[in-house]
């Protein structure tokens, strides 16, 4: 009887462990599915590759050291992102990238006005005797050289200059901003703000258009330029004239589009200008300016006559680069949209 007792415990015994063996493994096996589609959604939330992606959208590719030519055919190399960069005449191109020059143009009385509030801090160097020297842009220690047209090959400064730094040499900076824009933009590591200035200016110039068109359509302009030397029509090759032309829309003058350059009161009769456009350089001109305004033969030209004559800022008027034009278009809305 004992005997029959003890093994129906033992039989007994063995299903519960049995059974205990099942559950757990049912259980063992829950889990791993639970852990198997958790993965699987993780696996598919998170591509393989993500922390590539990630680095690449983060990481700006290092562009240095840059081999290239100017537009001259002058080959350079720039070892690293310059920090330290001398580009007279561009001043305007270099802020509106976001950058400040070691040096800053100027007449050998004032430089830039309009842009002082960005270049205030910045020394000056004096182009009133032609290119400064070797020594004069030495002392600055510039790491970029950038010239904004060819006469400083055609005079021999590049030569100098090049020993000081690698520099870059425009044909003329001024006659396709865009494009001169896009070539700092590229020596500079700056191609994104160069593209987005392109575009913001664009705009701008559009919707003037638009806004005053009525204004523009089919109307001549005429700008004259004063100084110690006389009076000079300005044609639509470059500064304020490039922008009344080709960003504006008006037509050119008959005289000025045949070539005429120097003004005097005898040819003022055949100027067939709608809107005329004065600026007096740094006042270097009030003796020509006075005399312009005092003649009878410049009261009886019809724009005269009409009141479409406008006395404008001989800064930023004979200024290149998209802040100054940028403002020469808010004068002109200015003045026929009082």
């Amino acid at each position: 009887m004992m005997n029959m007792v003890n093994q129906r415990n033992r039989h007994a015994r063995r299903s519960i462990v049995l059974s205990l063996v099942l559950v757990v493994g049912l259980l063992a096996a829950c889990g791993t599915d639970t852990g198997n589609v958790q993965s699987a959604k993780q696996e598919a939330a998170v591509p393989s590759n993500s922390t590539e992606v990630v680095k690449n959208a983060t990481e700006k590719v290092n562009i240095y050291p840059l081999t290239i030519k100017d537009e001259l055919g002058h080959e350079l190399k720039i070892p690293s992102k310059p920090t330290k960069i001398f580009a007279p005449i561009m001043e305007d191109s270099l802020v509106t990238l976001g950058i400040k020059p070691t040096m800053q143009w100027s007449n050998g009385v004032n430089p830039q006005v309009y842009l002082q509030d960005q270049l205030g801090s910045v020394p000056q160097i004096s182009f009133a005797g032609g290119l400064p020297s070797f020594e004069a842009v030495l002392d600055s220690q510039p790491e970029l050289i950038i010239l904004h047209n060819s006469y400083a090959s055609e005079s021999g400064a590049y030569e100098k200059y090049a020993k000081i730094a690698p520099t870059y040499v425009f044909k003329n900076a001024t006659t396709d901003l865009n494009s001169s824009l896009r070539a700092l933009g590229k020596l500079l590591d700056e191609s994104d703000k160069a593209e987005q200035a392109i575009k913001s200016y664009a705009d701008k110039a559009a919707n003037a258009r638009t806004k005053l068109e009525g204004k523009i359509k089919g109307k001549k302009a005429a700008i004259i330029r004063f100084n110690a030397k006389g009076m000079f029509f300005m044609n639509s090759n470059y500064f304020s004239g490039y922008v009344l032309k080709h960003d504006l829309g008006f037509e050119q003058s008959d005289l000025v589009k045949d070539g005429a350059l120097e003004v005097s009161l005898e040819i003022l009769p055949e100027l067939d200008a709608d809107y005329i456009f004065l600026i007096n350089d740094g006042n270097q001109g009030d003796r020509y300016f006075n005399e312009l305004r005092e003649s009878e033969v410049w009261k009886n030209v019809p724009a005269v006559k009409n009141g479409h004559v406008f006395e404008t800022s001989n800064d930023y008027w004979l200024s290149g680069g998209f802040i100054a034009n940028g403002k020469v278009i808010d004068d002109v809305a200015r003045f026929l949209q009082p």
